[in-house]
């Protein structure tokens, strides 16, 4: 690697071992690894290189990138890691000599949804991940083909932190790290990507029966060669099916997601109303139950995997209106609500 790209290197290497901060390591992100970044310009400026300057130089400079990312990455993680320690630190210290209220409770009926519909899809091979609520903007939206500025971020507006982080408007904020962590095995082993990572969410937007500001969510992936829509609509139907205990009726309609294409609305016969309407479903007979489609080629880019070679599919089940059809909840608002009247009638076997 020649002088230059060594004191880029360590250009970066210095500012990073400064940074202490998620904004800065972005803007270092965006410095030296975007579109205008100075790595990026490199690649640019080889026009005026001969033939073997342009291999030799053009293989440099991408084992630069490839190391710059690698060190951002780390670093990401290590702040993280530190804010995790942190929040740890400053949680409030409890008295473990109190006496134990031994009244049994129940658990939450989205609890319960959740853990049914984890044991399922482990039954059908996938493996069950986690995944902060706080996100960074790269996570939430750029690295879900959604770049800054886009109209498309209007469909989530949420909720920001003074450091720049905000709570995530989707559990699709865990999807590049999800591919990232398993796309070496993909490519190398053969082996699919299938995992599923529930989650909860946060959009700032008006309530109703069937709308709220804070709800749950269980994001699923699949990728590997020749997956289409047929797999997408086979799990789906699969787990419906399992946890309704019958034939659920559901219809696929075209729907926008920018991290998909193409994109649909799995939308399943209202429970509560049997079809009929009702302000549960907007008087429509159908409930909105799981965004999805196929996984955007940017998307698979993004998270290290060729989508020439690739396919995958993408869906963001929402657990809170599934638990709404399963216990004929009405309002969506009594899940929030922390009424003991409205919750502890859940129980499960455990």
């Amino acid at each position: 690697m020649n002088e230059k790209l060594l004191s880029l290197k360590d250009e970066i290497v210095s500012k990073l071992d400064q940074t202490n901060d998620l904004i800065d390591l972005d803007k270092i992100r965006v410095a030296y690894l975007g579109k205008k970044g100075s790595i990026t310009a490199l690649l640019k400026g080889m026009k005026d290189l001969s033939n073997e300057e342009r291999k030799n130089f053009g293989a440099e400079v991408n084992q630069l990138k490839a190391q710059a990312a690698q060190l951002i990455e780390e670093k990401l993680a290590d702040l993280k890691q530190k804010e995790i320690q942190r929040e740890i630190s400053s949680m409030p210290q409890f008295d473990i000599t109190s006496p134990a209220n031994l009244e049994r409770g129940s658990y939450h009926p989205i609890t319960l949804v959740q853990r049914e519909c984890e044991n399922i899809f482990r039954t059908m091979g996938f493996s069950i991940e986690d995944y902060p609520e706080i996100v960074t903007d790269y996570e939430c939206f750029e690295a879900l083909n959604i770049p800054k500025h886009h109209p498309a971020r209007d469909m989530q507006d949420t909720y920001y932190l003074d450091n720049g982080q905000l709570l995530k408007s989707h559990t699709s904020a865990a999807q590049n790290a999800i591919l990232k962590k398993y796309s070496k095995n993909l490519i190398e082993n053969d082996t699919p990507i299938k995992a599923i990572f529930p989650g909860r969410c946060f959009r700032n937007e008006a309530t109703d029966a069937c709308h709220e500001n804070t709800f749950f969510q269980m994001e699923g992936v699949m990728v590997d060669k020749d997956i289409s829509i047929s797999n997408l609509i086979y799990f789906m139907k699969t787990m419906l099916s399992e946890v309704f205990k019958k034939d659920i009726k559901v219809r696929l309609r075209p729907g926008f997601f920018p991290f998909v294409e193409p994109g649909f609305e799995l939308d399943i016969s209202c429970l509560i109303c049997g079809g009929e309407g009702c302000p549960s479903c907007k008087h429509s007979g159908w409930l909105e139950l799981c965004p999805c489609g196929m996984i955007h080629p940017n998307v698979l880019r993004e998270g290290g995997i060729d989508p020439e070679k690739y396919t995958g599919f993408a869906f963001g089940l929402g657990l809170t209106r599934l638990a709404m059809m399963k216990y004929g909840i009405k309002d969506i608002r009594d899940l929030n609500s922390g009424s003991l009247k409205a919750l502890s009638q859940f129980t499960d076997d455990e």
